[in-house]
């Protein structure tokens, strides 16, 4: 489980200035003091008056309420920028006192990005510091698929009786980008909306396919091999066969990154959206090997799209956006969402023809609502589904029943619904659905 490095982020401080605040140390000191001078006093015991006046003297200058001044100066290095998955990563965090004064209690956390793991060493240490001296923070981070930029650096510096600290936020701006690589080509049950070009879905028209469709009657310029001379031979007219067309179908890969899709079975599970992405990533590479056009979008305050296409270049800019685009981040995105604007957004980039893959967990009545929109507009939907649910608590069952509801409303109006368990791997789910639409 990943360990809490940094308090709330309502307590921090705007970057450029700073919060002061008590500490609450040394409280009640001043009223031990008096009772041992009162005691002191009552019982005519000099060391017992002694130490109340000493401990008034030192509860007086517990009161100092005068913060240190901080000004530092941090540099950060990472051993490398574009790790693989898993690989990990040193930094090495420098932070220099700037100031003219001793900070005699600094408490450094440097801003590891959200979402990654530290595996050695640690980003935080308290210290003291002259002016102009320097401490080192080295620390070992795995990384993980996306864009992980570095939080502004925490210091807490207290002064001499340790009564007022001062709370800094110093940027110092780094970055990391694990770009992780394609999945293998697997399969993709496809519905049967298709382009002009050829590729490998199933058509309900009869062409110069490789699978028998019907017959019909002869016409000038039709090729010999597709005559039929049995039945020539048979009724002496001449017939021509015909085979069920494959072509290729234009789809846009939806991916639910919202809030809501921030669902996990326990804390220590991956969310719902790390999977979806995962589930895009295979369905992409599979639908580009079957001849199709292929586009990718997220349902996100800073939405991704990527038209549908099928060369090299894209091949390549879709692998960055999924590992690397802010709105499929391990994190809940921030900022305000409209979803009805989005929507509109969608219709519009979208291509009159398109199928639309939605890759959501479903956990709420509003994305299921949106597939049976767009599959009301025309466009042909299926719904992968990374199940994120869990049967611990009674809460937990009841969102499952919820989900599962949901799911059954959806094939219940002729939508794809394809749900991938956690406990099952993506191509061996994928498998048993093409398996179950080929019976």
């Amino acid at each position: 489980m990943r360990e809490h490095l940094r308090p709330d982020p309502d307590a921090l401080p705007a970057l450029g200035t700073n919060i002061d605040r008590q500490t609450g140390r040394w409280t009640g000191i001043s009223v031990v003091a008096f009772i041992a001078g009162a005691l002191g006093v009552l019982t005519n015991r000099p060391a017992v008056l002694l130490a109340g006046v000493l401990g008034v003297g030192f509860a007086a200058y517990a009161q100092l309420r005068t913060p240190p001044a901080v000004s530092l100066q941090v540099s950060r290095t990472v051993s490398t920028e574009r790790p693989d998955p898993g690989e990990e990563v040193e930094v090495t965090t420098t932070v220099t006192n700037d100031g003219d004064g001793r900070l005699t209690d600094l408490r450094l956390t440097d801003g590891v990005p959200p979402g990654v793991d530290v595996v050695g060493g640690s980003p935080r240490c308290a210290t003291a510091l002259k002016s102009g001296e320097s401490v080192t923070l080295s620390y070992t981070i795995e990384a993980v698929r996306g864009g992980h930029q570095f939080q502004p650096l925490l210091a807490l510096a207290r002064n001499l009786p340790g009564t007022v600290e001062r709370a800094v936020q110093i940027e110092c701006d780094s970055s990391i980008a694990c770009v992780a690589p394609l999945p293998p080509v697997g399969t993709f049950p496809l519905r049967t909306q298709t382009s002009q070009y050829a590729g490998q879905v199933e058509t309900d028209t009869g062409g110069s396919g490789i699978e028998f469709f019907a017959t019909r009657e002869y016409r000038p310029g039709d090729p010999l091999g597709r005559i039929d001379w049995n039945r020539k031979a048979r009724t002496g007219r001449l017939s021509t066969l015909e085979f069920r067309e494959e072509r290729a179908a234009t789809v846009v890969l939806l991916i639910d990154a919202r809030d809501a899709a921030y669902v996990a079975p326990d804390e220590d599970s991956q969310p719902a959206v790390v999977r979806s992405v995962d589930a895009a990533a295979h369905a992409f590479v599979s639908l580009l090997a079957q001849g199709d056009q292929v586009g990718v979008a997220t349902l996100s305050p800073t939405p991704l799209w990527l038209g549908p296409r099928s060369d090299s270049e894209h091949r390549a800019r879709v692998r960055e956006a999924l590992s690397t685009h802010e709105s499929l981040a391990a994190t809940p995105p921030t900022g305000p969402f409209y979803p009805s604007v989005r929507v509109n957004q969608l219709r519009k980039q979208l291509p009159s023809h398109a199928q639309l893959v939605l890759i959501s967990p479903m956990c709420d009545d509003y994305i299921a609502s949106l597939a049976r929109r767009f599959d009301a507009y025309g466009h042909l939907v299926t719904v992968l589904s990374p199940d994120p649910t869990a049967t611990a608590t009674p809460g937990q069952r009841l969102a499952r029943i919820e989900r599962q509801t949901r799911l059954s409303n959806l094939r219940a109006v002729g939508i794809r619904v394809i749900d991938w368990p956690a406990v099952e791997s993506l191509p061996e789910t994928l498998a048993k659905a093409t398996r179950r639409l080929a019976q």
